[in-house]
């Protein structure tokens, strides 16, 4: 779920101005917004006053309320095209409701055969004539290539089919990732640089060293470097590699509710980490780390480099791995997973 970028206190207190507002972050998210959304906008908003304007907004048609797995969404009601189904037969209203309930995430038009129990050629005649009424789009899935998935036009198809900002075209964007996990990791070392050159206690300057996700997703922003918009969640990801990489540490604390980047009254915080000793080069390549070296008398597991064979001590594997043995470096998955990465 994209977040709401907050740029001045929005305070409303008339229910019209209420509806219109949730209205109008419907409108700036078609895939639809959580309650959470609604909260960051509007946080001077007691739950009472939200929860009869969402209920109006329901009871005139006006919002459709939907669930996936974070939670409920209130999606605004695409009224054209339910004015443009008016006269369509049963079979294609059916395969319409079909594409309908599987929200952003799209169907393929094998399931939809299974579900409508319509002839293929039939199925693939509906889909034609939705697609040119633009009640519906093909979208193609970085899980298929060969394979397109059908949702509603007006959808946002969920980052489980596109890949979200990280691929383009069905391609993955190893450099971008890459540019974007050095800028995040110098964002979080010149904060941890100047809580240091403060000169106050041990203390203060770590905890003045810690960033939320929400300044990091601002700082990355205001670079200009992305040509998609990136969420915080897109940003996080990009975090949780560099604490993979021991780069980056995370805390959790408690956070008053409508603080933008908190969750269910939690915030992540992360800071920058220098590693005490660097590690050789030998150690990150798989010869350093043999996943096949392991104490004698145990079986290696069906996925080593040399499933036949009982796993040998750390000397033995290294004296017995060459080429046409049977530990051999060309032969050896680890080694190959390792040079494609």
């Amino acid at each position: 779920m994209a977040e709401v970028k907050v740029k001045k206190e929005t305070n409303l207190s008339e229910p019209a101005e209420i509806e219109n507002r949730i209205k109008e972050l419907c409108q700036q998210f078609p895939q639809g917004i959580t309650d959470q959304v609604i909260q960051n906008d509007l946080p001077h908003l007691e739950p009472q006053q939200r929860a009869m304007a969402l209920n109006k907004l329901l009871s005139l048609g006006q919002l459709d309320l939907l669930r996936n797995s974070s939670g409920l969404l209130y999606r605004l009601k695409d009224t054209q095209s339910a004015s443009k189904m008016k006269g369509s037969d049963n079979q294609e209203k059916l395969v319409y409701q079909i594409i309908e309930d599987a929200g952003n995430k799209g169907i393929w038009s094998r399931d939809i055969r299974f579900k409508s129990n319509l002839p293929l050629t039939e199925i693939n005649k509906i889909l034609k004539n939705l697609e040119s009424k633009k009640l519906i789009k093909a979208v193609k899935s970085v899980a298929a290539s060969k394979k397109k998935v059908y949702m509603l036009y007006n959808l946002q198809p969920d980052r489980t089919v596109t890949g979200g900002a990280w691929y383009s075209d069905q391609d993955f964007e190893s450099e971008f990732v890459e540019v974007l996990n050095q800028q995040c990791f110098k964002f979080l070392q010149s904060k941890a640089e100047a809580a240091r050159d403060g000169k106050q206690s041990p203390m203060v300057q770590r905890n003045s060293s810690f960033a939320t996700s929400h300044e990091v997703w601002k700082y990355i922003c205001e670079l200009g470097i992305s040509k998609v918009d990136l969420s915080m969640d897109d940003i996080e990801t990009i975090l949780n590699t560099l604490i993979y990489d021991g780069k980056v540490e995370m805390t959790v604390i408690a956070a008053k509710e409508g603080t933008v980047g908190s969750v269910d009254g939690q915030m992540k915080l992360y800071r920058g980490v220098n590693a005490i000793l660097q590690p050789t080069g030998l150690v990150k390549t798989p010869c350093g780390l043999c996943p096949v070296t392991m104490p004698p008398g145990r079986t290696c597991s069906p996925s080593s480099a040399s499933p036949d064979l009982t796993c040998l001590s750390s000397l033995q594997v290294f004296h017995d791995c060459h080429e046409g043995g049977e530990i051999s470096p060309s032969s050896c998955i680890y080694m190959s997973e390792w040079l494609d990465f």
